[in-house]
């Protein structure tokens, strides 16, 4: 019986290359794949972040394949990277929104254009580094089960995925911690073993989105007033790209104590300034549902759930239930913080990712 073969996304790093190992022991015809996405790197950059999918991630990834003697190749989806991701980054920041770059380039990119191009070679899966485990439930549905690293899960970023990709998805790391994969990897001597993981976003790796605005769209993002929630002007901001619903650092407001961004206009270029306890909201309301170990929420339906509003948030028990045809309202049981229009809401049940979506509202108390 022929082996099956995937193809892992090798972004350079310790996880994705001890994947490949992983997958190689089990018996897997591996190829490793490195995603060309970003071109534009100075020397510094490659240097000091490297992104996950930058020049200087190829020179790594090539040398672990070589090492593990598996077939390594560069696929270019720079294409497809600036659509799906950089302009709905930029549109996101216009907008008013705090998008997620990563979950879109999970989606779309990672998955759906290397799925594809790996399905066109044969492959019957592909396979990432992530810190989550696939599973599939009695109801025959695919999710995401949460990783085994206590403070490394990445299921927050993966909820858009579908069941066509998750069923030919291998994730073999979501069953390690950390400490474990950089043991494994300096057990077979593997260059990257202590090389540290990224923290930005690849695309921004000096975390100027501002300046990365501007510079995209060859345009300057005008200044406009900070108000008060009953619309007193107190100061003038920098441009509405410069912040986001929670911010505090940055301000250059003299309130004479800590104030926060509690919202953002587009329409009328302001920046809402608040109150610590302006922060927080007891609902939300989601759109862009993708639905995984849920098969769906029927109308008039209730579900209790835990639910997590950003990357690192430990998630809160809220009741979800569907008020429109592409639309889920979340109600808390106790406030959250910095709800944020543009982020994902993700749910889980039983320690399984039930579904998710993007918040586009934090309006009610």
């Amino acid at each position: 019986m022929a082996k099956k073969k995937v193809v892992v996304g090798m972004s350079g790093g310790v996880d994705s290359s001890v994947a490949a190992y992983l997958l190689k022991e089990q018996g897997y015809d591996v190829i490793g794949v490195t995603m060309q996405i970003w071109q534009e790197e100075d020397q510094f950059t490659q240097q000091e972040n490297g992104g996950c999918c930058g020049l200087s991630a190829v020179d790594d990834a090539r040398r672990v394949a070589q090492m593990l003697e598996i077939p390594y190749y560069v696929m270019n989806f720079r294409k497809e990277f600036q659509k799906s991701v950089i302009d709905y980054f930029v549109k996101d920041y216009l907008e008013g929104r705090t998008p997620n770059p990563c979950i879109a380039c999970n989606r779309y990119v990672k998955w759906e254009s290397l799925l594809q191009r790996s399905m066109e070679i044969g492959a019957d899966y592909i396979a990432t580094g992530h810190y989550a485990k696939i599973a599939q439930l009695e109801n025959g549905r695919y999710t995401i089960a949460v990783s085994d690293a206590v403070g490394k899960d990445q299921t927050y970023a993966l909820y858009n995925l579908t069941q066509y990709q998750l069923s030919h998805t291998l994730m073999p790391v979501g069953a390690y911690n950390k400490d474990e994969i950089r043991q494994i990897a300096e057990k077979i001597g593997l260059q990257v073993a202590h090389k540290k993981d990224s923290q930005e976003i690849c695309f921004v790796p000096d975390k100027d989105y501002a300046g990365f605005i501007e510079r995209s769209t060859n345009r300057k993002i005008p200044k406009g007033n900070y108000v008060l929630a009953d619309g007193t002007v107190i100061g003038e901001h920098k441009g509405i790209t410069h912040y986001t619903i929670g911010q505090r650092k940055g301000l250059n407001l003299a309130m004479g104590h800590p104030v926060f961004v509690t919202g953002i206009c587009p329409k009328t270029n302001e920046v809402v300034i608040g109150e610590s306890e302006d922060l927080f909201k007891k609902e939300l309301v989601c759109q862009n549902i993708n639905f995984m170990a849920m098969e769906d929420l029927p109308k008039g339906e209730e579900r209790r759930v835990l639910a997590k509003i950003r990357y690192n948030h430990q998630g809160s028990m809220c009741t979800i239930r569907r008020t429109g045809e592409d639309e889920i309202t979340a109600v808390f049981d106790e406030p959250q913080r910095a709800i944020t229009p543009g982020q994902a809401v993700v749910f889980y049940e039983n320690g399984y990712v039930a579904g998710g979506g993007t918040i586009i509202n934090n309006t009610v108390n």
